[in-house]
């Protein structure tokens, strides 16, 4: 069975496994953490059991007005996420969050993608809270992986 992961990079994102064969199932991790470090033996565990076929990625930068440290925190997170995707050796796709967001017609507003995942996904208990945001755009990412592939 074909498997998508899609990834929504940060303290806040997450990790989601879509099947274009199955499509209302969906597997979605809060991006493990250790601190403010992404936790790299626990991340490539989840990614080993389901062995996905391609990674959609977030391609996600520093912001202008962040801290120095924010953004080296975030760097390091991003560039851990990274490594451990290459090392798993997952044919990887960048995708800039204007770009995945246009697909579904959505905006910078969190809470839209959240509803928009709760409505591929209504019977799913990952989206219920208004902080799973970044579950729901990890599984959009998995999702618009199937319509580029």
């Amino acid at each position: 069975m074909t498997c998508i992961m899609g990834v929504d990079p940060g303290i806040s994102g997450a990790v989601a496994f879509y099947f274009p064969e199955n499509p209302s199932q969906i597997a979605v991790y809060d991006m493990p953490f250790v601190g403010k470090e992404v936790n790299a033996a626990e991340l490539a565990d989840i990614i080993g059991s389901f062995s996905p076929d391609v990674a959609i990625i977030e391609h996600v930068h520093s912001f202008k007005g962040q801290g120095v440290s924010s953004s080296f925190n975030f760097g390091m997170s991003y560039g851990v996420l990274r490594g451990v995707v290459g090392a798993s050796k997952i044919r990887t796709h960048l995708v800039a969050p204007t770009k995945w967001k246009k697909y579904f017609s959505l905006s910078a507003d969190k809470e839209a993608s959240r509803s928009v995942a709760i409505q591929h996904w209504p019977d799913s208990p990952h989206f219920r809270r208004k902080k799973d945001h970044g579950r729901a755009e990890a599984a959009l990412l998995a999702l618009y992986g199937d319509a580029i592939k």
